[in-house]
């Protein structure tokens, strides 16, 4: 007898009827990504086949590729991707450098580390023009503190110019980015420390592997991961790194600290050239992307497993 209720269809016989709701819920991160991030970079990108002249009121002209065989031929430039490469060098090495040796030291039992912990972040914590303007006063060749300790410490005859002297210039900013960035790539590393199994440092132990040996085949694989990725990071913070760089030495002297996006900044609003300061940070986006796929190609090739 037929009782008007039909029955549920289920599996193969439901109808397929795809829902909507998780493209509405990615819309606002697609609108932003596409409003915020892709549409400056693409129109970045058309200015760097124009010759736009900002004060002149001429609407841009299309040049086609005239602007990046000037960039070829640009010694400035060259200088600048040479500065960039060799502070990005120093800093990731420098600053992964300690912030590893501090993980490790924080990663010990020993009284008052939670009180250490706390005191390495302050760095980290400050605000970056703050610390350049404090670091500004500490390199000061007349009234810094740096000049007093080395005053005793070293028989010179005079103060040093730190932020003065080329030779110097690029070490004091180092320096500075290493006080200011070691601390948050310290604490990633000690959190990546303390998910290391300790078993594994007791069956090392029992089988008579120094710390050496245990820090080789069980530290270093066990935080591989995040200590690359935290590599692949600050190496792209450093290609990109503006406040600190600006504000301590403004590229100088004589260009011995104008890294690549200083020198975007310096062409496009010191000296209003629009056109080929676009096309120097699409040199620079070219190189930050070369990086990002060098490091996926070795994660890759080295851990196959990873991606």
């Amino acid at each position: 007898m037929a009782t008007g209720v039909q029955p549920l269809k289920t599996g193969a016989d439901a109808p397929s009827h795809p829902s909507l709701t998780p493209y509405w819920l990615a819309a606002p991160v697609a609108a932003y990504i596409g409003l915020i991030l892709l549409y400056p970079i693409g129109q970045g990108i058309y200015t760097s086949f124009t010759q736009t002249e900002l004060l002149s009121g001429v609407p841009p002209r299309f040049v086609g590729l005239a602007n990046y065989q000037r960039m070829f031929a640009d010694v400035a430039f060259w200088r600048a991707v040479v500065t960039t490469i060799v502070y990005t060098v120093l800093v990731v090495t420098t600053v992964m450098g300690t912030a590893l040796l501090t993980a490790l030291l924080m990663n010990n039992r020993f009284r008052g580390r939670t009180l250490a912990r706390g005191i390495i972040t302050l760095p980290w914590a400050f605000p970056e023009v703050a610390a350049v303007l404090i670091w500004t006063w500490i390199f000061s060749q007349q009234f810094g503190v740096l000049n007093v300790f080395a005053r005793w410490l070293l028989p010179i005859p005079e103060n040093i110019g730190w932020l003065t002297d080329p030779n110097l210039a690029m070490f004091s900013l180092v320096f500075m980015t290493i006080w200011k960035l070691f601390p948050f790539y310290s604490l990633v590393l000690l959190t990546a420390l303390q998910a290391v199994e300790q078993e594994l440092y007791e069956a090392a132990k029992i089988d008579g592997a120094g710390p050496l040996a245990s820090f080789r085949h069980i530290t270093l694989p066990g935080i591989s991961p995040t200590l690359g990725m935290m590599t692949l990071l600050i190496t792209i913070w450093s290609f990109r790194r503006f406040t600190s760089i600006f504000l301590l030495t403004g590229g100088g002297p004589a260009s011995a600290t104008e890294t690549l996006v200083i020198r975007v900044y310096n062409t496009a609003f010191r000296f209003y050239d629009l056109s080929y300061g676009a096309t120097l940070g699409a040199a620079g986006l070219v190189l930050a992307l070369v990086i990002t796929l060098l490091y996926f190609w070795g994660q890759r090739r080295w851990n196959p497993e990873a991606l």
